[in-house]
């Protein structure tokens, strides 16, 4: 039994052309698929550049908080002043020897006789030390009671400047109740019978007579103390 013979195909130059193009597009079609699924591939001309990772940024350490050392203001040094130094006064020299003794002064015509004494005015001014110098007193009768309201006189010059200075007895009780003082100055000053006391009554009539006295720069005999006893 025969079989039938197949029909020989022709192919055409148009086939052969069908064919190449068919293979071309496939190959062509593979091509990109790769590259596609892998850009990287070798076969890629115009690879995507390569992601390069970005460095972890770096913490930034603050340096310590600055603290500004407190600048210490120098204490100005205060420079006193220089001390004023007061002129020595001349000490005047006396040909009398100093003496403490109580001595009377002679009024034969006054009715009353004074007591002179020098002591130490801290007895009377313990506040004041050296700084004072005065004459005090007290005026008493016979009997030695105290009379209140005599006027007292300190008369003549001091220390290169006039005295009359007046007060009446019973002013300064620390003397006595019938007590005076007079003020001459804050320093001992040195005279001799430059001064005099004197009593009045209340018409300015003499009740005694001058009774002169003297200073001295000494701290122990800076307080002239007299004493008026009436006698007659």
């Amino acid at each position: 039994m025969n079989l039938p013979s197949l029909p020989s195909v022709k192919l055409t130059l148009w086939d052969v052309l069908s064919l190449l193009f068919l293979l071309l597009s496939l190959c062509v079609g593979f091509y990109f698929l790769t590259v596609f699924v892998n850009p990287y591939t070798p076969l890629n001309p115009f690879p995507p550049p390569t992601h390069t990772p970005l460095p972890s940024p770096t913490p930034i350490i603050l340096e310590p908080t600055w603290t500004p050392t407190p600048t210490i203001e120098p204490t100005p040094t205060i420079t006193p002043r220089p001390t004023f130094t007061p002129i020595p006064t001349p000490t005047l020299f006396s040909l009398l020897p100093p003496t403490n003794t109580p001595r009377p002064t002679a009024t034969p015509k006054a009715p009353f006789a004074a007591t002179v004494t020098y002591i130490d005015s801290t007895i009377i001014h313990p506040e004041l030390g050296c700084n004072w110098l005065g004459v005090g007193g007290s005026v008493v009768d016979s009997s030695g009671a105290d009379i209140t309201g005599i006027i007292v006189r300190l008369l003549g010059s001091f220390d290169g400047r006039a005295v009359d200075q007046t007060t009446v007895s019973g002013t300064a009780p620390f003397y006595g109740r019938s007590g005076f003082e007079f003020t001459l100055g804050s320093v001992p000053i040195a005279s001799t019978r430059k001064l005099f006391v004197k009593l009045f009554d209340q018409a300015g009539v003499p009740l005694s007579e001058d009774v002169y006295i003297n200073t001295y720069a000494d701290c122990k005999r800076n307080l002239v103390l007299v004493r008026f006893k009436k006698v007659r």
